[in-house]
């Protein structure tokens, strides 16, 4: 099973905002959950075998991104958030040269879902760096982007 969910025209997105994506070519098992014009995915836990614990998946999001003329010129980081929480290792991260200079991003995360639960999961604008002296800029332009969730168990 593969679902593919898109965004082709530019959105602003703020900083811990999710990427909202306006069309899909939607799962059609009931495994994925998604409405378009929004940013949240339900990833659900079921389970084809009643002796699998985990429904798994592969997450990948692949994007253009841009810091918006009125904005600071900073590294800018996108993650995938599941339950709200953005996976550190997911985190792509870009830093332009000049602002409305776009460069792409790409991030994949394998998440596991327990037999009979139920995961949200976005595509983030994060933070770049945990350095405290760099201030990300409140807001960056996100243009075609591509969330492919492939249940791979």
């Amino acid at each position: 099973m593969a679902a593919e969910y898109l965004a082709n025209a530019p959105q602003l997105v703020s900083l811990n905002g999710p990427i909202i994506f306006t069309a899909s070519i939607p799962c059609t098992k009931g495994y994925v959950y998604h409405e378009d014009e929004t940013g949240i995915f339900i990833l659900r836990g079921i389970v084809n075998c009643p002796n699998n614990c985990f429904a798994t998946y592969r997450v990948t999001y692949n994007g253009n991104v841009a810091i918006p003329e009125e904005g600071d010129l900073t590294p800018i980081a996108v993650a995938i958030t599941v339950n709200g929480e953005p996976r550190p290792t997911s985190r792509a991260i870009y830093t332009p040269a000049a602002v409305d200079e776009y460069g792409n991003l790409t991030s994949t995360a394998i998440i596991k879902v327990p037999r009979g639960c139920c995961f949200s999961l976005s595509v983030e604008y994060v933070q770049a760096t945990d350095d405290p002296t760099v201030a990300p800029t409140p807001l960056i332009t996100v243009q075609n982007s591509n969330l492919v969730i492939d249940r791979i168990a």
